[in-house]
């Protein structure tokens, strides 16, 4: 029972260590990402956006008048 004890203990020394330090981790992937790849994923995605808008246009200026 007292090895029981003692890898409990250690096991929840562990988890108070690993669940801060992976936050801690998470936040500086956070503020990396928002940092520097944000916005060069934004512009990529409004150009996207942006061709596909145009693509759906061009059918549009192809139909027949009423």
């Amino acid at each position: 029972m007292t090895s029981f004890a003692a890898s409990s203990s250690a096991f929840t020394a562990l988890i108070w260590w690993l669940v801060p330090l992976a936050g801690v981790i998470g936040a500086l992937g956070y503020v990396l990402w928002i940092s520097r790849f944000k916005g060069k994923f934004e512009k990529g995605t409004a150009r996207s956006v942006n061709q596909f808008e145009r693509f759906q246009n061009s059918f549009r200026d192809n139909e027949p008048k009423k």
